[in-house]
This record gives C-alpha cells, structure tokens and sequence, in this order.
C-alpha cells in the first residue's frame, strides 16, 4: 500500500483531549514504551472513527502492524467509553419542568441474510437498535447499547429502563408512535390525525415542531463515519457508540478535561 498526505476533520483539541485521557490510562497501568506516543495513538483512533478506513489501511499509513492498530484503537475506544454518562446520570436534575426527546436508530452493519436477529423489517437492512434521550435543543444527553436490529423502538427503551426511570422522575417524554402505550408521561402522536379535531392536528404538529431537534443526535452520531456502516464485530458497537458520545460531550464543554470536572 502506498501512503498519501490527509487532513483529519476533527479539531486539534479534541485530538489532544484524546491524547491526555491516553496518557492516563498508560500512567495507571505503568506502561514504559510504545511504538505510538499517546498523541499518535489518539489520532490513529479517531482517524479510524471518524474516516471508517480500515485498520490495515490506518496500520499503514502510521508505520505499525493491523494488529498494533487494533490493539491501539480497542485501548482508546476503551478509554473513552468509560466517561460516557450513565442513563441515571443524563436524567440528573431535570424534573417536572423538564422534558426529554427520545428516539431510536440503526447502525447499519455488515451481515448476510441468515442473521435474522439483526435484520430490521423497518429499515429493511441488517444493523444495531440505539436509543437516544435527548435535550430540548438535541444534544444528546445519553445513548443506549447496541440492540439487535429487529428489537421494537418500545422494547428497547423498556430493556433499557428508560421507561421505568422516566415517569419515575416525573420527567416529560416525548416520542414517536413506535413509542405508543409506554407510559403516562411519555407522550406520542395521535393516530389518524388528518380524521381528528384541528385541535388533535394542532397537538400534533407541536409534538413534531418539539421533538423534532431530537433527530440532530444521531446526525451528529454518524459523522463519524464509521456508525454509518460498521463493519466491526456487533460486540464492540456499543462502546464505540459510548465512545463517540463522549467525544460529542468534550465538545459541549469546551474541551475541558473530564478529569477536572
């Protein structure tokens, strides 16, 4: 393979944020020598997730073996996952006057007709359900684990507990109507609306206005390309998904190191 000069989108900061949470993890394990310096590593690993180019490819273009990348990008994504907000964590603090947005998706994936668990009817390909609870605005405040493709959007939540915590906190959810019947404080649309009241078409028009902004979670989700089709093992999709969330929140809050907060 011959290797080619490119521009990585990511900001130099977060490459650095990145660099810094690898950094910490080398001095906690006592790790004396590596083929990549811990800035190298960060950006072997989100070249990876934000490209989608393959690991032989990354390999080559930073010097080392398929399996030293691997190794390299597992350890980060790994680092990352484990600062991603918990469900209990993201409803923190938000109560009756409060509401949440919340909404599934598919990561589409690699896989032949006979995983019949991972074939979504809906989305008619083969992926991983993710559910998102959303802010008002659409930052994403948590996503789920990967689910196999073919779970019901209600199922998940239900499997998730997000149904459960919700009317728990008295926390207002709004939803699409694969949600319908999870709960007296998760609100859905109204079937048949062009047969309804205009009070009922009004209703629905507000819920749709409201939640819409929900959907700017996953898109900023899938700019990392990799999410957009994943070719890696379906195990590992839910700690990249965390991975990544937690790549958007360093975002949110400037840059600043987690560790400080």
């Amino acid at each position: 393979m011959a290797p080619y000069p490119s521009t990585l989108d990511v900001p130099h900061e977060l490459v650095e944020h990145v660099s810094w949470l690898i950094y910490a993890r080398r001095c906690e394990q006592g790790t004396r020598w590596r083929k990549l310096n811990c800035f190298r590593q960060a950006l072997l690993a989100l070249a990876h997730l934000r490209k989608n180019d393959t690991l032989a490819q990354l390999g080559a273009g930073f010097g080392i073996s398929e399996a030293t990348a691997w190794r390299y990008v597992d350890e980060t994504v790994d680092v990352l996952a484990a600062w991603a907000p918990g469900l209990r964590e993201a409803l923190a603090g938000r109560g009756e006057d409060n509401f949440v947005i919340l909404d599934g998706t598919l990561i589409p994936t690699d896989r032949i007709a006979a995983d019949e668990p991972y074939y979504s009817q809906k989305h008619k390909k083969h992926g991983m359900n993710v559910q998102v609870i959303a802010a008002p605005d659409g930052t994403p405040l948590w996503f789920s684990r990967a689910l196999p493709g073919r779970t019901h959007d209600l199922t998940a939540a239900r499997a998730h507990g997000v149904i459960e915590s919700c009317p728990t906190r008295q926390i207002l959810v709004l939803a699409d109507r694969a949600y319908q019947g999870a709960g007296a404080t998760v609100r859905t649309p109204y079937y048949r609306h062009h047969e309804l009241p205009e009070r009922y078409q009004q209703y629905n028009r507000d819920h749709a206005r409201l939640r819409a902004p929900g959907e700017r979670a996953f898109a900023q989700l899938k700019t990392w390309r990799l999410l957009r089709r994943a070719r890696c093992s379906t195990n590992r999709i839910g700690r990249i998904i965390a991975a990544v969330h937690t790549l958007l929140t360093c975002e949110y809050r400037g840059w600043k190191r987690l560790s400080d907060s």
